[in-house]
C-alpha cells in the first residue's frame, strides 16, 4: 500500500528579534537616529509656528552702549568663570541673592551669562547693592573690602581708556540677531556711550530711550573715560531693570 507523502515542514515566520538590534550595530545606529530625530522634531519643531519663545516682562530693554561695552569688558576678562548670573528657584538662593532669575532677563544677551561655577558670588541682582566707590575699591584691591577673596585685582581697567570701537556697528549687528534698537539709538550710540559717564551732559535723551539708565561718572575720575566707568556702569545695571515687588504685588489674590 502506498504511503502519502509527508507535507513539507512550514518555515517559522521570520520575526523581529531584539538580540538582532543589538547584535548588528549599523541597525542599531539607524534605529537610535530615527528615535532621536522624532523625539528633536517634535521638540524643536513647534518654535517655528509660534510668536515668541520667552514671555516679555515689563521693565526689561537692551543694554546702553556703556553697559553693553562693561559687559564685553566682564567678558573679555573671564569673569564668568567664577561668577554666574542666575539665581535659581530654590528658598536658599532666593533669601541670599533675591528674586529668581527670569527668562527674560536675559533675552538680549549674546551669549547670556547664566553659568554654574560659583568661585565667587552670583552677580544677577548685584546692581544697587554696594556703591560706585566699593566697586572701584573691589575691582582694584579685592582682598581690601574681602580679606578671604582669591580674586585677582583689575585696578588696571581705571588707567585704561575705554576704546570700544564703533558701537553703531556692534548695536547693528545686535539688532540683526533679534535685540530690538532702532535706528535712532543706533546712530547716536557712541554720542550716548559718553554721555552716560560724564556728569555734565544732558541726558534725558538717552534716558528716554533707555529706562532706569544710571548716568554719572563711575569710576571716581570724571575727567576721563576709562573701562572701569563701564564694568561698573554694567554692574550697577544688573537686577534692577525689572520691579518684582510690584509684579509680586499683583499677583496676589485679592
Amino acid at each position: 500500500m502506498a504511503t502519502e507523502p509527508k507535507p513539507a515542514a512550514e518555515k517559522p515566520e521570520a520575526r523581529f528579534s531584539h538580540k538582532t538590534l543589538e547584535r548588528n550595530v549599523t541597525i542599531m545606529a539607524v534605529a537610535s537616529f530615527i528615535v532621536v530625530a522624532i523625539g528633536g522634531l517634535v521638540e524643536i519643531a513647534p518654535l517655528f509656528w509660534i510668536d515668541e519663545t520667552i514671555e516679555k516682562v515689563e521693565g526689561v530693554r537692551p543694554y546702553t552702549p556703556l553697559e553693553l561695552a562693561g559687559r564685553n569688558i566682564y567678558i573679555r576678562e573671564g569673569c564668568y568663570n567664577c561668577h554666574s548670573q542666575q539665581v535659581r528657584p530654590f528658598r536658599d538662593e532666593i533669601e541670599r541673592y533675591g528674586h529668581y532669575s527670569l527668562a527674560a532677563e536675559s533675552m538680549y544677551d549674546h551669549p547670556f551669562q547664566w553659568g554654574s561655577k560659583r568661585t565667587g558670588p552670583d552677580l544677577a541682582r548685584t546692581g544697587g547693592r554696594y556703591s560706585d566707590e566699593w566697586h572701584v575699591t573691589h575691582l582694584t584691591n579685592p582682598q581690601s573690602v574681602v580679606p578671604e577673596s582669591i580674586m585677582p585685582s583689575y585696578g588696571f581697567l581705571a588707567e585704561r581708556a575705554l576704546k570700544p570701537g564703533d558701537m553703531r556697528a556692534h548695536l547693528t549687528a545686535l539688532k540683526r540677531v533679534g535685540v530690538p534698537y532702532s535706528a535712532e539709538t543706533i546712530a547716536v550710540a557712541n554720542d550716548d556711550l559718553a554721555a552716560q559717564a560724564n556728569p555734565d551732559a544732558d541726558t534725558e535723551a538717552l534716558k528716554a530711550r533707555y529706562p532706569k539708565a544710571q548716568t554719572r561718572d563711575f569710576d571716581g575720575d570724571p575727567a576721563r573715560l576709562t573701562e572701569m566707568d563701564a564694568l561698573v556702569a554694567y554692574l550697577q545695571m544688573l537686577g534692577t531693570l525689572v520691579d518684582f515687588e510690584a509684579a509680586a504685588a499683583q499677583e496676589q489674590p485679592r
